[in-house]
């Protein structure tokens, strides 16, 4: 009787530290995904510079160590070039058919501005309702959180966009119909380099941190007319900023020169 309970604590040992080993690579595996979409969306792009570790950590809520591995896996596929003594820059942004929700980069890419913006006002705003009525504490603590990140943020566009597409994703994963999240996430990722520039704007930053606030707020007070209210200023914000990005043409920099700590660059 006493060998076989030993047995039996031994066999409930042994599988709760298998466990714990698998929970520790799907969270290595977790964040390496996460870091491909970024640049897969086009977020981070070949020669940008990876924030420390310690800001990746505080911007994917994950520990340093997780970091440190999954940039190591993304170095040893030539996705990323790790040299001592400098940043972490990305290296290759060939991804394969990589899918960041339901459809490639490419081929969201290949519709007109103004036909995404009616999808994304037509089924972001039904997708964020939803997740407003669904919406649980935890993801309201991680929405919180992110909004702390994004404050310290503000002269920093690579570090703000990470930050962005988390929160937004976080708000479409709170909804109850995947296929859709996976969708808006598409719909998201729309003319990154145009958004990646706009980044640079004078105030852009710092209206899309007030933007989130808002969204957050009408999160808060599980009012979903007012969160719907606060994603379509929010959107009309992009459209906006694509356009005028649209309109110049690609000739200017993507990131200029940072202008030191304040009030910086608005919206993506």
């Amino acid at each position: 009787m006493s060998r076989g309970r030993t047995t039996s604590s031994a066999v409930l040992t042994s599988i709760t530290e298998m466990q714990r080993g698998i929970e520790k690579r799907t969270v290595k595996e977790m964040i390496s995904d996460k870091l491909e979409s970024l640049i897969a969306s086009g977020v981070l792009q070949v020669g940008d510079e990876l924030p420390g570790e310690r800001e990746l950590a505080s911007a994917l809520s994950v520990s340093r160590q997780t970091i440190r591995s999954a940039v190591q896996g993304l170095a040893a596929r030539g996705i990323v070039d790790v040299s001592q003594g400098s940043r972490t820059r990305v290296a290759g942004a060939d991804l394969g058919l990589l899918r960041i929700g339901a459809m490639t980069a490419r081929t969201i890419n290949s519709y007109g501005l103004d036909a995404v913006h009616e999808a994304r006002l037509l089924i972001e705003c039904a997708v964020v309702r939803d997740a407003a009525l669904a919406m649980e504490e935890e993801t309201l603590a991680q929405l919180r959180h992110s909004l702390e990140v994004q404050r310290a943020t503000l002269d920093d566009p690579v570090r703000f966009l990470i930050c962005d597409r988390e929160f937004h994703v976080a708000i479409y994963r709170a909804a109850r119909n995947p296929l859709l999240a996976d969708v808006v996430t598409d719909l998201y990722a729309y003319m990154m380099d145009n958004r990646r520039r706009a980044m640079g704007e004078a105030g852009a930053i710092q209206s899309s941190y007030e933007d989130h606030t808002a969204i957050v707020e009408a999160l808060e007070a599980r009012d979903a007319d007012a969160v719907v209210a606060a994603f379509e200023r929010h959107l009309a914000r992009i459209y906006e900023t694509t356009r005028q990005q649209l309109a110049v043409g690609a000739n200017s920099e993507v990131f200029p020169p940072r202008r030191g700590r304040g009030r910086p660059p608005t919206a993506a």
